[in-house]
C-alpha cells in the first residue's frame, strides 16, 4: 500500500479577522442595510475567526474583471505550491528528481500550461515526470487527490507521486452579488495550498508515515446543482445551497459505515477523524449522520475558525497538523470531503 509521507501547508502573507472582512467587503456586495445586517449574521455565525488573503483586502475592490483575477491567480499558485512542495519534499528527505508523478488541482483558477508544468522548471523535476492536472472537484479533491495517487502508486510501487492542491477562492469574489449563497460563501473560503508527497509500497521501507489502506468514491446522483460554481464574464459565482447538509445527512453515515465494514472495521474502530470543514452545517451534519459523540472533529473546527475552508486543501491542511502529532502504531483514521457532483471521497488510513 502507498505510503503518505509528508504534508505541507503554504499560507498567503496577508491575514485578517472575520470582523476586518466583513467590514470591508459589505459595501463591496450591497447597499442595502437589511443585506449588510444579514452578512453580518452570516459572517458572524461562521465560526471562522481569521482567513489568510492573497492580496491586501483593499485591492479586491479594484480586480473586476476575469482576466485580472485569474492572471493574479497563475502567479500567486505557482509560488504558493512552489513552497508547499519544496517543504514536502524536505520533510520527506527527498529530491525533486525523485518525483515520478505529479497530481495538480485546483478549481479557483485556470491555466495552460498548467500549474504543475509551470513547477517543474521552479523546482527541477525531472522533464520525463508524469503529470496530472484534475479540475472540478472542489472541495472533494484534496481527499480524491491522495485516491488518486494511491491508485497510480497500486501500480507503481517504486515510484514517489505528489498531490499539489491550491485554492485562491477569495480571486473567485464576485462584487456587487448579494445572493444568500454569496454572503455565505464570503464569510467562509479562505486561500491556501498543500503539497503532499507519497511513495510505493516498495519504497516505504525505512520511511515513517501514514498508509493508505483504503479509498471509496460515492457520486449522489439528481444532485447537480446543490454545490458548484458556474462561469460568469467576471470568474466564478458560487453555487450552495441548503441542501448539502440534506445529502449528507440521507447517505453519508450509511455509505461510510459501509466502507469501514468492507475493510473489517466499525467506527468504533476510528481513533482520528479528519473531515472536510465544509462549514458549521456541514461538520455538524458529518457527525448527526455517523452519530458521534461531540468533540471528534474537534481538529477541524480548528482548522476553520484559523484558516476557513480552503476547499480541497482544508483536508491536507488538517492531515498536516495529524501528521505532525503522536499516534499509536496501527491507528486507523478516516479522511473524507465533499464536493460538488454531489461526492464523496473516503480515505481509510493506518499509523
Amino acid at each position: 500500500m502507498a505510503r503518505i509521507t509528508a504534508v505541507s501547508p503554504a499560507l498567503p502573507e496577508h491575514v485578517y479577522s472575520q470582523e476586518e472582512i466583513t467590514a470591508v467587503i459589505a459595501p463591496m456586495l450591497t447597499d442595502d442595510p437589511a443585506k449588510q445586517n444579514v452578512l453580518r449574521r452570516l459572517h458572524g455565525s461562521s465560526r471562522v475567526d481569521t482567513r489568510h488573503l492573497v492580496m491586501p483586502i483593499e485591492r479586491y475592490r479594484d480586480t473586476t474583471s476575469f482576466t485580472d483575477s485569474n492572471a493574479h491567480f497563475v502567479e500567486v499558485a505557482a509560488d504558493l505550491t512552489e513552497r508547499a512542495l519544496r517543504d514536502a519534499l524536505a520533510a520527506s528527505g527527498l529530491q525533486p528528481k525523485d518525483v515520478d508523478y505529479v497530481m495538480f488541482t485546483s478549481v479557483t483558477g485556470v491555466s495552460a500550461p498548467s500549474i504543475d508544468a509551470l513547477l517543474v522548471a521552479r523546482l527541477g523535476l525531472r522533464s520525463d515526470v508524469k503529470r496530472v492536472p484534475m479540475y472540478g472537484l472542489g472541495c472533494v479533491a484534496g481527499a480524491a487527490g491522495i485516491a488518486r495517487v494511491n491508485d497510480y502508486l497500486a501500480g507503481h510501487p517504486d515510484d514517489v507521486a505528489v498531490l499539489v492542491a491550491v485554492e485562491l477562492c477569495s480571486l473567485t469574489f464576485q462584487p456587487g452579488d448579494d445572493s444568500t449563497a454569496n454572503l455565505v460563501a464570503t464569510g467562509l473560503f479562505g486561500d491556501g495550498a498543500a503539497a503532499v508527497v507519497m511513495v510505493g509500497d516498495n519504497r516505504a521501507a525505512g520511511i515513517s508515515g501514514v498508509d493508505v489502506v483504503d479509498t471509496r468514491s460515492q457520486l449522489y446522483p439528481d444532485t447537480e446543482g446543490v454545490i458548484g460554481f458556474t462561469a460568469s464574464s467576471t470568474g466564478f459565482r458560487i453555487v450552495l445551497t441548503a441542501q448539502v447538509s440534506e445529502v449528507i445527512e440521507r447517505n453519508f453515515g450509511g455509505d461510510a459505515n459501509a466502507f469501514l465494514f468492507a475493510n473489517g472495521l466499525t467506527l468504533d474502530d476510528v481513533g482520528t477523524w479528519i473531515a472536510h470543514p465544509g462549514g458549521p452545517k456541514v461538520l455538524e451534519s458529518f457527525q448527526s449522520s455517523l452519530e458521534l459523540p461531540d468533540g471528534v472533529f474537534d481538529n477541524s473546527w480548528d482548522s476553520l475558525s484559523r484558516v476557513g475552508n480552503l476547499s480541497s486543501v482544508s483536508v491536507l491542511e488538517i492531515l498536516s497538523t495529524e501528521l505532525g502529532r503522536p499516534h499509536a502504531d496501527g491507528e486507523t483514521g478516516l479522511l473524507f470531503a465533499l464536493g460538488p457532483g454531489v461526492s464523496a471521497e473516503l480515505v481509510l488510513l493506518r499509523w
